[in-house]
């Protein structure tokens, strides 16, 4: 099994031998984006920013960032994976929500997390950074409503870690306080992690169970992990779906070109333990967990980060087992595992998946097997979306 410590050697190993380029610095706050081909300073309270060119970019990559200077970032790149837009963020950042209509997009700080950072992936502006509430901490991942006016993130309460679902809206015209939060949704379970839409009056939350001091668990013992789904508008429990092992931290979700909803879990349990990483739900229904032999399922080392379906496969990644596999969905069988040093993003592109990983690698994958991969200088960090960007400005 490849441990948390083997993976930062690989990481630092592969990393030596990259010329990744220069980043000039993190410049004052968190008011200012920067592209690959020049510097540009954006007021944050007026939104506005000083030169704007244009380049033909239809499609590209979104995701938070390490900088080789030890800072973290947000990074708008080309499908190549070289940057156009990078927003400097105040701390480590975890997941990206992304406006389907418009081009506003979120980055949420890694849990225990105490901003959010909006900014425009079109034209780099960024709005004010928002802080999260007295006694309240982002768990890392949000979600746009259809109409991009509501913004809805996972947080947990900081003496308790009890599931809040926040609802901001977004109010560009107001520059002071654009992000208003005007709703939490409670009383759904503990540790909240990921939230997607199912349809457009239902979210989707994997909870996690596990109850933090920081990032310390305190209740392995009795964590309740579950999938919920709620109602975006009045925040009631539609339904409720459970995993037998309860040592199996419900964390990433994503919904499959089906319509079931794909949940990578956490193992929490002992360390030797193979088990079962990835499962489905269908609503009205029950899990039905992927299938893969013991050694196979200890290669992932207990933990999976993205998971995206494309013509009737899933692929799964992991930062802590340095791979990614992929599944015939059909037979819920594994079709291969592939080595990939600290795996971190997935999306699809042009009927193909892309697959990021922290020390620059993109992996170009058609299913089921058929792969190419070229090296690019972001260090992508968790999750990462593939967005449509026409005129993107730079």
């Amino acid at each position: 099994m490849v441990t948390d410590s083997v993976r930062r050697r690989l990481l630092r190993g592969a990393l030596g031998g990259l010329a990744l380029a220069p980043l000039s610095g993190v410049l004052g706050g968190c008011s200012q984006s920067r592209s690959s081909s020049m510097a540009r300073h954006i007021d944050a309270n007026t939104h506005t920013k000083t030169h704007t060119n244009r380049l033909d970019v239809e499609q590209a990559i979104i995701g938070c960032s390490r900088y080789p200077n030890g800072q973290f970032g947000a990074v708008v790149a080309t499908p190549d994976g070289h940057p156009v837009h990078q927003f400097d963020l105040p701390a480590r950042g975890h997941g990206i929500a992304v406006q389907t209509e418009g081009s506003l997009a979120a980055a949420f700080s890694r849990r225990p997390g105490t901003y959010l950072q909006v900014f425009d992936y079109r034209t780099g502006e960024t709005w004010p950074l928002r802080l999260a509430d007295q006694n309240r901490y982002y768990y890392g991942h949000g979600v746009f409503s259809p109409d991009g006016r509501l913004l809805y993130a996972t947080e947990g309460k900081t003496a308790t870690s009890e599931g809040v679902i926040g609802v901001y809206e977004l109010e560009p015209s107001t520059t002071s306080h654009p992000i208003k939060k005007v709703a939490e949704f409670t009383g759904f379970g503990i540790g909240p992690h990921e939230v997607i839409l199912v349809d457009d009056n239902t979210l989707a939350i994997g909870v996690g169970g596990v109850h933090t001091r920081g990032r310390t668990p305190l209740n392995i013992e009795t964590m309740q992990p579950a999938l919920v789904y709620l109602d975006r508008r009045s925040g009631e429990l539609v339904e409720q779906a459970e995993l037998a092992d309860k040592r199996l931290s419900i964390r990433h979700l994503s919904l499959t070109d089906t319509g079931e909803v794909a949940c990578g879990q956490q193992y929490r349990g002992e360390p030797e333990g193979a088990v079962p990483l990835v499962a489905l739900h269908r609503r009205g229904g029950r899990f039905e967990s992927l299938i893969a032999e013991d050694e196979e399922w200890l290669r992932f080392n207990h933990y999976i980060a993205s998971i995206s379906s494309l013509d009737g496969y899933l692929l799964a990644t992991s930062p802590r087992g340095n791979c990614y596999g992929i599944w015939r969905a059909s037979s819920r069988e594994l079709v291969s595992v592939s080595p990939l040093i600290d795996a971190s993003g997935v999306g699809v592109l042009d009927n193909r998946w892309l697959v990021g990983s922290g020390a620059g690698k993109v992996v170009s994958v058609k299913p089921p097997a058929n792969r190419a991969s070229f090296q690019g200088p972001v260090m992508w960090d968790n999750h990462w979306n593939i967005i449509n960007t026409p005129n993107l400005s730079v």
